[in-house]
């Protein structure tokens, strides 16, 4: 197909006004006018003609470089292959309207090659606008996607296109993001300290009251506190962003997925400890928690227990801290599915708060649809509920709302989940117990049943986990009298013949029939005898020595001498 090159200017007649053309005397100059370029393309369908045209190049050597690749671009085609052809010739009229560069052959070819649309020009923002659109599933998890794209990825790389985004970018993302949070750190204890001396400046006289308002102003001005975006919020952007390049690569808009290969610090789930005093004197003394998770002891938890004894939600506390059912899912849970008579229920439904809308849901993981047994204190409880709220149901008369759940407002109302947590706060302040989150009565839950001797597969069956690695690393913490417990029981399994000082055991006598005597085992070796050191029981039925044979109880006999030194 013909293609050429030429000269031209755009000076015009000085009496009727038309462009001179090639007539123009002065192109004999060679810094006179710019250079075209025109590039006949494959005819429509119709058979009309069209071309490639762009002018305003300053040099030949500019304008033969830009013809040579369009017809590079024209080359890539089979000749046999009209559809690509024609996506070819599409091409070019498009980037000739648009003025755009002309693409790089390379990435036409391997598009060609992969079926891809050649002339799409859209960006990351609106692939994310589109695929989130078209999604289906939970609506948290949608609403999760929805706020990593609007607070994080279209604001960063929105403006990208979608068929260039690299690595690099996200990198630079991470990066950026990363950076944001040294400032959100600064900005917060600038603002921190700000309010600490404001709260040091007495009341009363005139330079007082200037400072204070001075120092209010200072503060307005601030940035309001802020969370910082940890590692497995990090994760979790990058999962909606993966997820929606790999639903590009199924319909060919893209071949390469770089969320898929960005590196990112793994983002470890925090393990759940215990508030032991010194923790809890730590705390009073700077305000910080020692983990995001704690877990109170069993004495914490009983005398919160105690307190809420008479509060209407006593049971779902109850219930949540003894069987480890997660906040909607006691708030979403049917008499239907509570069966009290056989000490079972059946978790099916949860509630949801999606803003502060609630709505029903199913729970959140297949394993999450469970029957879990019931003590019989969570039973007594449960049945003390049912009887008031029996009562309340007759007292409201015709206003009652009949909702079937097992707890609900004074007037049969689902319960807001936000409202119960506010609850729970309430109570365990009025007795200075150490904060935890609701939440976390979840993992006490596990913590207990744990000390009581449940294997981890028993306790993921009542938390209702997928995988039996999140019951491992997150949902189990060890009580310090259990952990005692084992740790001294695992020291009892190693035979001493003569035990370290200070230990608490009766060392063995250089005199005969001094001191506790030494137990030969089976095998030879000798062992102590008697019970659990420092007078606790064993932890785990496994860890527990076994009871000596009758011969090995027997005293030695004081008649023999003893060996020679």
């Amino acid at each position: 197909m013909k293609g050429s090159t030429h000269r031209r200017c755009y000076c015009r007649d000085p009496h009727t006004g038309r462009p001179l053309g090639k007539k123009c005397p002065k192109l004999a100059g060679r810094k006179h006018g710019t250079y075209s370029i025109r590039q006949e393309l494959p005819p429509r369908e119709d058979g009309a003609r069209r071309s490639f045209s762009r002018a305003g190049y300053d040099t030949l050597k500019a304008a033969q470089t830009d013809l040579d690749h369009v017809r590079a671009l024209l080359a890539l085609p089979d000749a046999d292959d009209p559809e690509d052809v024609e996506r070819i010739a599409e091409l070019l009229e498009q980037v000739a309207d648009d003025k755009a560069p002309l693409p790089d052959v390379e990435e036409i070819r391997r598009k060609l090659n992969h079926g891809l649309d050649l002339t799409s020009r859209l960006t990351v923002g609106e692939w994310l606008d589109t695929w989130l659109a078209g999604k289906k599933g939970r609506r948290s998890a949608i609403n999760r996607d929805e706020g990593n794209i609007r607070v994080h990825l279209k604001p960063r790389i929105g403006h990208l296109r979608l068929d260039r985004l690299r690595v690099s970018h996200l990198s630079e993302m991470f990066e950026a993001i990363a950076e944001t949070n040294v400032e959100i750190v600064e900005a917060n204890a600038a603002r921190r300290k700000a309010i600490s001396d404001l709260a040091e400046i007495p009341w009363k006289g005139r330079e007082n009251r200037a400072r204070r308002k001075a120092l209010k102003a200072a503060i307005a001005e601030m940035p309001p506190f802020r969370r910082v975006v940890s590692p497995s919020t990090l994760q979790r952007i990058r999962s909606t962003l993966r997820a929606a390049l790999n639903t590009a690569i199924s319909q060919q808009l893209i071949t390469f997925n770089p969320a898929s290969h960005v590196r990112l610090e793994a983002g470890r789930r925090p393990k759940a400890l215990v508030w032991t005093e010194e923790r809890i004197e730590r705390w009073k003394r700077t305000g910080e928690r020692p983990s995001p998770v704690m877990v109170w002891t069993p004495e914490q938890t009983g005398a919160f227990l105690d307190h809420a004894e008479k509060d209407r939600l006593y049971a779902l506390f109850h219930l949540v801290a003894f069987r480890g059912l997660r906040r909607g899912e006691a708030c979403g849970q049917l008499w239907a599915d509570t069966h009290l008579e056989t000490g079972l229920i059946t978790v099916a439904k949860q509630l949801v708060v999606d803003g502060w809308k609630v709505y029903e849901d199913d729970p959140k993981t297949d394993a999450g649809a469970r029957t879990i047994a019931l003590d019989s204190a969570t039973v007594r409880a449960l049945e003390l509920h049912r009887a008031r709220q029996a009562k309340e149901r007759g007292e409201w008369g015709d206003a009652w709302v009949e909702t079937g759940r097992v707890f609900i407002r004074e007037n049969g109302e689902w319960l807001h989940p936000s409202n119960v947590t506010r609850r729970f706060i309430e109570l365990y302040e009025e007795i200075g117990l150490p904060p935890i989150r609701l939440h976390d009565l979840r993992h006490g839950a596990a913590t207990l049943a744990h000390a009581a001797g449940a294997d981890l597969k028993d306790i993921q069956e009542m938390l209702g986990h997928s995988s039996i690695a999140i019951t491992a690393d997150t949902y189990t913490s060890l009580l310090p009298e259990t952990d005692k417990a084992i740790a001294e029981a695992a020291a009892r399994l190693v035979p001493r013949a003569r035990m370290p000082e200070g230990t608490g055991r009766a060392e063995e006598s250089d005199e005969p029939g001094g001191g506790e005597a030494a137990v030969t085992g089976p095998d030879g070796a000798a062992s102590s005898g008697g019970g659990t050191a420092g007078g606790l029981p064993s932890a785990h039925a496994a860890l527990t020595q076994p009871e000596p044979e009758e011969e090995s109880k027997a005293e030695p006999d004081s008649s023999e001498e003893p060996p020679a030194q």
